[in-house]
């Protein structure tokens, strides 16, 4: 068999894997910046331990059928997937967390740990340990983690009837993995086996434990850091920063998990199935509100005149500024909403880098010296007008919205920049400013050790409101979503701890709202499609999530709306 590797011409002998190939090819490297780790096939991701042509006494992987149909369709062309890529940032995700499991299994099999969430660079694992965990355990933890690296045993995978699986995770205490089991689908599950440690991790994991060398730990009260390559240079480990902001808003978010008892997608399948998510949407719902009233209380009591709101993509920004302006009302406030998007220069004035690229994300889109200018007027009482930007147009212009602020009025500016530095002069009294980060911080998780990343929630929110707000295609959100999260990685990310507050917009029963909206959808994209593979994804994924038609009992004014459409805010 003839095969393309990253274009590069390559004969298949038999019993040779991808990783076999790659290393005849002078491809492989020390270095994670250029390691290839998986490879995509036909837009599928597929591990470089798989065996195009395998020898008749090996017999056939979980996956091999579905490889060699990718092969075919490929045309024998082979992707090599890095880490810069952020699938290969996801599959070295899973295996330090698989590595880090195994690690417990060994030394601390009767402690029970799981994976919480991401805190800026850190992976939040708590560790349930009799006697307490200590800062000498997470030594003991990340010197095991070592020698099986440097043990550099291959991951393969082994396929389970879907009864032996949850039989066996029943046997061994995995309550979290049987619950999660029985609304699966299918027949079989794939499970990674070493020793007497099973388990599964929801995507492609590295060729073999020496891939994952970068990594580190830093102890916490109850619990660890999982530290991952660092974004500035993928060969070191990051260094751990304390983010007490973002702690704040999960430990939050965590006793509200807590309090509605829905802390996985078991507990939501259950709520669901019996009914009583509509009394969790009340509640949820609830404890958002009575969140916008804290925060509009604090901005009152701190004297602001103006507070600036930003976020990352779909975290339900504009549906914040209107709660927030809502609460300010209850308050004896009179909110006036702005938006940056009106200052952005004309398209016409802007030119191309030298690599003919625009970054229209750039804070240099924005026309900051008449933003301030028009600030600085507002707060000493000037009557302004405020420009409007027409992006039919790529224009800015004038058509008579004036603003003036009287005693009790206060501005509500909402904009993609509005943590940024750089974007108040220091004319800017900055006293008079109150600065609100929003996101959808996701605690809901699929299990104890498989974690829902926020962007993933972020990305399903996108795709249901592009298609019915916008008419957009599933391909051309997910076309753009690689470029709006370098953005966010750039522009918004680096200041959200600068926030004043932070308010997390996620709720926990959206993933069954979500899914009666997008799944038709998924399902609906052909294989020949670039983004079939991140389909294919979302949709194994969603299959283990019920789907609910409860929308009556959505209020009109709920984040969710934004993006599912009726939302009373946009009459």
């Amino acid at each position: 068999m003839q095969i393309l590797i990253d274009n590069i011409p390559a004969e298949v002998r038999t019993g040779e894997s991808l990783l076999d190939i790659i290393r005849r090819l002078g491809l492989d490297t020390d270095s994670l910046k250029t390691r290839p780790i998986a490879a995509d096939i036909a837009g599928e991701v597929f591990t470089l331990n798989y065996v195009p042509v395998r020898q008749k006494e090996q017999g056939a992987a979980p996956t091999t059928f579905r490889m060699r149909k990718a092969i075919r369709k490929g045309s024998g062309e082979v992707k090599l997937i890095r880490y810069e890529e952020s699938r290969g940032r996801a599959i070295y995700e899973r295996t330090i967390i698989y590595i880090f499991f195994l690690a417990m299994r060994e030394l601390f099999p009767q402690a029970h740990a799981k994976v919480n969430y991401a805190i800026g660079p850190s992976l939040d694992i708590s560790v349930d340990l009799d006697p307490q965990f200590t800062p000498d355990d997470v030594e003991t933890i990340r010197a095991k983690m070592r020698e099986i690296v440097e043990a550099d045993f291959p991951l393969q995978r082994k396929r389970l009837d879907i009864d032996e699986a949850i039989q066996f995770f029943e046997r061994d205490g995995q309550e979290d993995k049987v619950r999660l089991l029985k609304w699966r689908q299918f027949t079989y599950f794939d499970v990674y086996v070493h020793g007497d440690y099973v388990d599964y991790f929801y995507g492609e994991m590295l060729p073999s434990t020496g891939y994952a060398k970068v990594f580190d730990l830093q102890y916490r009260p109850g619990g660890l850091f999982l530290l991952r390559p660092s974004t500035a240079d993928a060969d070191v480990a990051t260094r751990y920063v304390y983010m007490p902001n973002l702690t704040k808003v999960f430990a939050r978010s965590d006793k509200w998990g807590e309090l509605i008892h829905c802390r996985c997608v078991a507990d939501l399948n259950d709520m669901v199935e019996n009914g009583s998510i509509r009394e969790l949407i009340r509640v949820n719902e609830a404890l958002h509100e009575r969140r916008f009233s804290e925060i509009a209380t604090e901005i009152v009591n701190r004297g602001a005149r103006a507070v600036l709101i930003a976020g990352p993509s779909s975290s339900g920004k504009t549906t914040s500024a209107n709660r927030v302006a809502t609460q300010l009302r209850v308050l004896g406030k009179t909110p006036i909403l702005l938006s940056l998007d009106d200052y952005y220069i004309d398209r016409s004035l802007i030119h191309p880098d030298e690599n003919g690229e625009i970054d229209y994300e750039h804070i240099n889109m924005i026309d900051v010296p008449q933003f301030n200018l028009d600030l600085e007027r507002l707060l000493n009482g000037e009557r302004v007008e405020i420009p409007h930007f027409d992006f039919k147009t790529g224009s800015r212009q004038m058509l008579g919205h004036f603003v003036q602020l009287s005693h009790d009025a206060m501005l509500i500016i909402e904009g993609l920049h509005g943590l940024n530095p750089q974007l108040l002069t220091p004319r800017i009294d900055k006293k008079q400013i109150f600065k609100l980060y929003v996101s959808a911080l996701t605690t809901i998780n699929l299990d104890d050790h498989n974690r829902i990343p926020t962007t993933d929630v972020r990305l399903l929110r996108r795709m249901v409101r592009d298609y019915e707000t916008r008419g957009a295609t599933i391909e051309r959100t997910l076309g753009m979503w690689d470029s709006v999260k370098r953005g966010e990685q750039r522009w918004i990310f680096p200041y959200q701890e600068s926030a004043d507050e932070i308010m997390n917009t996620s709720l926990v029963y959206e993933l069954a709202v979500l899914k009666k909206h997008i799944y038709p959808l998924l399902n609906d994209v052909d294989s020949a499609s670039p983004c079939y593979d991140e389909v294919i994804n979302i949709i194994k994924f969603l299959n283990y999530i019920s789907d609910a038609a409860v929308e009556d009992e959505i209020p009109p004014t709920s984040i969710l709306r934004e993006f599912v459409g009726g939302n009373t805010f946009y009459r």
